[in-house]
């Protein structure tokens, strides 16, 4: 599979859904960088099915990092974002977990609840105690059992449950 990086002018979701899917036609992970630190562009970027949002004024080893973890499958916020994210999920009413949570196992809950506080995997394996590849697998079974698509749709879900630390 080889990349395909797309360019825009201005508007994260006509973005996002314009390259949701890549030229082959197969569904593309979308990373939204910008100069536009508005939450409006990220709301409206992630509801769009962005992977990723990050800020042209972010240091160029974390505009790296975001392509790499996007590019593998994963989701990142850029840091100047995330804490405003995590404050306008708190201000919304907790929704009920959905029943499959119930089916969790022990390890899948321990690593859910670090990942919803935005630890990495290779951090979560540390605090877990496994390896970054086991957290990861586990990240894939929760998200097959809630029909998830990526990390951002998980860590989002567990902050409109409650589920965050």
């Amino acid at each position: 599979m080889s990349p395909d990086g797309r360019w825009a002018g201005t508007g994260a979701a006509p973005l996002s859904r314009a390259a949701a899917t890549s030229s082959t036609g197969a569904a593309a992970r979308v990373l939204i960088l910008t100069t536009f630190d508005l939450d409006e562009y990220t709301y409206e970027a992630l509801r769009a099915g962005a992977s990723g949002f990050v800020i042209k004024d972010d240091p160029p080893e974390q505009l790296i990092a975001a392509i790499r973890t996007v590019a593998a499958g994963d989701a990142l916020l850029s840091p100047a974002v995330t804490m405003r994210v995590i404050k306008q999920f708190a201000r919304v009413p907790r929704l009920s977990p959905p029943r499959e949570f119930d089916e969790f196992t022990t390890r899948e809950q321990e690593v859910l609840r670090p990942i919803a506080c935005g630890l990495s995997n290779a951090e979560t394996g540390h605090k877990l105690y496994i390896g970054g590849t086991t957290v990861k697998t586990h990240i894939t079974h929760i998200l097959q059992k809630l029909n998830l698509r990526d990390r951002a749709q998980l860590i989002v879900l567990a902050y409109q449950t409650g589920m965050f630390c």
